[in-house]
């Protein structure tokens, strides 16, 4: 099968991006099904895949957790009646864990699609049945690029910082496909919101989409601005995504009872914090990735009505992959970057 290959652990990635036409065709296992490729979509997992994370640094591989396509065929104990269907995943899969008599169950630990095994950015992929989402007659460009950004978003401001319609949310690094997705769903639920980004042009594209505010990151403090939109009252929600770089002026643009809720670190783990004013403004910060099955149906529901739809960047043909590696390591994307397999 064609398949987008990344031959080595490196860094930069793209030029380990190799294109090839005779990767073996993957077979469905018992609750799975085997999906052709109509589009996939690229996401910065696919950069820390290609950097080598750990467990997950035995190469070539295919990364890629954003698919979409048609079912070809079921494994065991699928009903027949997936084929023919066009399906999006949810690339996180609930790993199994081995009960204990002394311990309670823990949240469960994710195999992702893409990561920990061979992902959709290949003319075949395969997924559980249970990870799968029929989206009818939807482009499949538009649904491979909705997925794992949109479940992440809704996790993080849904069902993990509990967002209400007016609060004030701060949405950091705009333009990347989870911080849109994040402005996305600020809009659909009526709050009132500021986005970051180090380029200008981006604050003005993310005004043409709904963004109330815009601050334009210089690299250095910008709480006093963010405050100062909100009549010094300061945000109740910030969606995080950046790191190292903002963690500081996140903090100090926190309203009290305030809440960060971060799902990366693009510029770096180790940020230098402030305990006092957590504690003191009572300030909460929480992790958070992916999303369940159930996240997974009602952040999707919101794409299947048309009430969200994502913003495409660019779309390049699979057999210009490498182009699309390049423009995802620039940063200089505006949305999601999606390869057509058609």
């Amino acid at each position: 099968m064609r398949a987008l290959i990344i031959e080595t652990k490196g860094s930069p990635v793209t030029p380990n991006i190799r294109y090839v036409e005779d990767y073996p065709t993957p077979s469905p296992r018992a609750g799975e099904l085997l999906v052709r490729t109509e589009a996939s979509s690229l996401n910065h997992l696919d950069l820390w895949v290609g950097r080598g994370l750990p467990g997950a640094e035995d190469f070539p591989r295919i990364s890629g957790s954003d698919g979409c396509g048609r079912v070809e065929a079921t494994g065991d104990g699928v009903h027949p009646d997936w084929v023919g269907r066009r399906v999006i995943i949810n690339a996180a899969v609930p790993a199994p864990q081995a009960a204990h008599p002394d311990h309670a169950p823990a949240l469960p630990m994710l195999h992702m699609i893409g990561e920990a095994s061979d992902g959709c950015h290949a003319e075949y992929f395969t997924v559980p049945a249970s990870n799968a989402l029929d989206v009818g007659d939807h482009d499949p460009v538009n649904a491979a690029a909705y997925g794992l950004t949109h479940l992440t978003a809704w996790r993080m401001m849904v069902t993990r910082s509990g967002l209400q319609p007016g609060q004030w949310v701060l949405i950091t690094g705009i333009g990347g496909g989870l911080a849109l997705a994040a402005l996305h769903l600020a809009n659909h639920l009526g709050c009132r919101t500021i986005v970051t980004s180090r380029h200008q042009w981006k604050l003005d594209r993310a005004r043409e989409l709904g963004a109330h505010h815009g601050i334009l990151d210089s690299g250095e403090d910008w709480s006093r601005e963010a405050r100062s939109i909100t009549g010094k009252r300061g945000v109740d929600v910030c969606v995080e995504s950046v790191g190292q770089a903002v963690h500081s002026s996140v903090l100090k643009s926190l309203a009290r009872g305030g809440i960060m809720t971060t799902c990366g670190a693009t510029t770096g783990p180790a940020a230098t914090t402030d305990l006092m004013r957590i504690f003191w403004n009572q300030l909460s910060i929480m992790g958070s990735t992916m999303g369940d099955m159930e996240e997974f149906r009602q952040s999707t529901a919101l794409f299947q009505s048309g009430a969200i739809s994502p913003v495409i960047d660019q779309v390049i043909d699979a057999s210009s992959g490498q182009e699309a590696w390049a423009r995802l390591e620039s940063g200089d994307q505006f949305g999601k970057i999606v390869l057509n397999w058609t």
